[in-house]
């Protein structure tokens, strides 16, 4: 009777962890209040919908093949993280093409100032051409200043689109140039774009140290699944103290344990973003754009 009760309050704390990891990784940050400490801790959780189906469906055949619950619970959050912790950095590698394209789109203006054109005409000028990485955003940019929006909100509301720290840069000099009619505007986008090109090769450098930290992971954390399936399929006997409900509670402990280690050695192995500059930044009620 004891195991029973056991048994069943760890079936729904299981399902209660469960519902509660599936409603927070469903829910969308609210807009403003995305800030860098809230990425930092934010569960890798992110997933689609046919995402979720192979992971209920991973998490039942665990549990009816070895008819333990824990483990179809632990394999169910396998199948959500493990793919993000041993396959390829996307993030970064997304965020190191798209300051390379912030980096050549200023060099496009700076260019574009020096002859002689103003700075929505080197914007509208720049916007079809701009890297693929930026086209779209620099695209809706010129169609907002094609509607007549003031050139310092157009450019504020491009940055919150791209949503990048180098990029807010290179957007603030912009701003300032079309609200303060700032000087030296292209010298100015020169040096940020040698900036930014600099600030890349030091990313890739970073990220090729971190590729060691990577394939680490990797082997440790395969090791691990490895010899954990070979016991349950090679080696049955050896785990049948985990049939008791005590043992699934030391099964959940065990898997707990390994679940922090292999985040914690994702943390290690992940970049931290800069904080942005122009974020929720605004002007003034009434305060109208120079342009």
């Amino acid at each position: 009777m004891t195991h029973s009760v056991l048994i069943g309050l760890l079936l729904g704390a299981g399902f209660a962890l469960s519902l509660w990891l599936t409603v927070y990784g469903a829910l969308p940050s609210p807009p403003g209040r995305r800030t860098a400490q809230r990425r930092r801790w934010r569960l890798p959780l992110q997933a689609s919908g046919r995402q979720w189906l192979v992971a209920a469906v991973t998490a039942a055949l665990t549990t009816a093949f070895t008819g333990w619950p824990v483990a179809g619970l632990l394999a169910m959050v396998g199948v959500l993280t493990l793919p993000r912790l041993l396959g390829r950095d996307r993030q970064a590698a997304a965020r190191t093409t798209r300051l390379e394209a912030v980096a050549i789109w200023a060099e496009m203006l700076r260019d574009t100032l020096s002859a002689a054109a103003g700075l929505e005409q080197a914007i509208l000028a720049t916007a079809p051409i701009a890297p693929p990485a930026l086209r779209e955003q620099t695209a809706r940019l010129a169609a907002r200043i094609d509607d007549g929006h003031p050139l310092g909100e157009a450019l504020r509301t491009f940055a919150d689109e791209v949503d990048d720290a180098t990029c807010d840069m290179v957007t603030a000099a912009l701003v300032m140039a079309a609200e303060r009619q700032a000087r030296q505007l292209s010298g100015l986008l020169g040096q940020l774009a040698a900036a930014t090109r600099e600030q890349v090769t030091m990313r890739l450098k970073t990220e090729a140290g971190r590729g060691r930290v990577r394939t680490s992971v990797r082997v440790i954390t395969c090791t691990t699944l490895g010899m954990a399936g070979g016991l349950v399929v090679l080696n049955r006997p050896y785990l049948d103290p985990y049939e008791s409900a005590e043992g699934q509670l030391v099964l959940a402990l065990v898997g707990g344990l390994f679940a922090l280690a292999f985040w914690w050695l994702m943390k290690i192995a992940t970049l931290e973003e800069e904080p942005r500059v122009l974020k929720a930044v605004r002007p003034a009620p009434g305060e109208a754009g120079v342009r």
